[in-house]
């Protein structure tokens, strides 16, 4: 574990991120008597809203971990009316499954905008109570680890080092590679041993970890359950139901086929990715960014890297790959009011182009297609099809899909 010295000096670190999530938090805050502020373990959850605090007028933060903080809630109802004039600041409320149907109660007691925020790694039960018990009541927000656009403005940041290390802040913001894979390494152990376990999923640590290592090997490919559920002596329906531990808990990303109505053969499998890029290159053994550019998965990681900051920063679209039976494709397809945009990512600073780009660009006739690189500058290499880099397809993908 990191020592008390090196946590502090992340924390502090952590508070000058600005997370572009935030106007969006506070948005719903205003809007909604709960807001769930959803993502995995030791993305930034507590440290976000610890840094809005300063927005609300009383704030009140209990850790449902910390036991003096849960015996407070040994009378829910109680507490919450002695407190109404606080906004309530419920970290972990997955341990406490039972509380939503007093929250419930106490919001439509006493509505107002912002009075309760939870705090919560998705579970089958979360998900559950809050669509059905706090259905129009409860607002909901997803946040990441980092993303580029939040901490390229950081001392000394270098794209090589958060692609490597990838997003989460203790891993991101360690002082060398050593003690970043040391943390991931822990955090993994800890999701497979304790976290699956305790949001109520029925799988061994053995098995999961064995599904890891299988996902992490098929990283930017078609994700075949009966393959994979051959290798691990497991049924395909098993293998999917897994797969959606793996997305319901933010570790994997599935990105579903562009369809289209059309006589064309299309793939119909979606593709895997993991959502941190950190923690494939730590399941895959890869130690330094040296090796990672020697190792096959350079060019899918770069893919994943790419997809996730992008899907992860553009709200209320539609995202989707395409891929024809003769092996045209295009890595990312965006599709939001009117307009489609295609992505292709691209692990080298000259990146090559096939032909199979070219005609995927011909059958999708998209609005711009950009091919995103790791490089500083941004050029058109033909009519609507611009070469750049991921902080400029960040910055400007969201103005461009939402302009006339």
């Amino acid at each position: 574990m990191l020592s008390l010295h090196i946590e502090n000096t992340i924390y502090n670190m952590h508070k000058l991120v600005h997370r572009n999530i935030e106007n969006f938090v506070l948005q719903n805050v205003k809007l909604f008597p709960a807001v769930a502020i959803l993502g995995s373990r030791q993305c930034g959850k507590s440290t976000l809203v610890k840094m809005l605090a300063n927005q609300f007028p009383d704030f009140l933060h209990l850790d449902l971990q910390n036991r003096d903080d849960l015996a407070k809630l040994t009378e829910p109802s109680l507490f919450f009316k002695n407190n109404a004039d606080k906004t309530l600041c419920l970290d972990e409320i997955q341990l406490l499954p039972d509380l939503f149907s007093v929250l419930r109660t106490e919001i439509d007691r006493f509505r107002k905008p912002g009075r309760f925020i939870l705090l919560g790694s998705a579970s089958p039960n979360l998900l559950h109570h809050t669509s059905e018990t706090l259905a129009g009541r409860i607002g909901m927000v997803d946040l990441t680890p980092f993303l580029l656009t939040e901490i390229d403005n950081t001392p000394n940041f270098l794209l090589n080092n958060y692609w490597f290390r990838g997003g989460y802040p203790e891993s991101f913001l360690t002082a060398d590679d050593k003690t970043s894979a040391l943390w991931r390494e822990n955090f993994i152990r800890t999701y497979v041993e304790r976290d699956i376990p305790q949001l109520g999923f029925q799988i061994t640590s053995l098995q999961m970890m064995r599904l890891l290592s299988m996902c992490a090997h098929i990283h930017g490919q078609l994700l075949n359950t009966s393959t994979l559920g051959e290798s691990l002596g497991l049924t395909h329906p098993t293998i999917r139901k897994y797969v959606d531990i793996l997305e319901q808990t933010y570790i994997l990303r599935t990105l579903q086929p562009y369809f289209v109505n059309t006589k064309k053969r299309l793939i119909k499998s979606p593709k895997l990715y993991f959502r941190d890029s950190g923690l494939l290159h730590q399941v895959l053994q890869i130690r330094d960014f040296n090796a990672l550019m020697g190792n096959p998965v350079l060019g899918s990681s770069w893919e994943g890297l790419v997809i996730e900051n992008i899907c992860a920063t553009i709200r209320n679209a539609q995202f989707s790959f395409y891929r024809s039976a003769t092996g045209d494709e295009m890595d990312l397809v965006i599709q939001k009011h009117n307009k489609l945009i295609c992505v292709e990512c691209k692990a080298s600073t000259a990146p090559t182009l096939t032909a199979g780009f070219w005609r995927s660009i011909d059958f999708l006739h998209p609005d711009t297609t950009y091919v995103v690189a790791p490089i500083d500058d941004q050029y058109e290499i033909q009519k609507g099809v611009i070469v750049c880099s991921l902080k400029n397809i960040i910055t400007n993908l969201d103005a461009i899909i939402d302009s006339n």
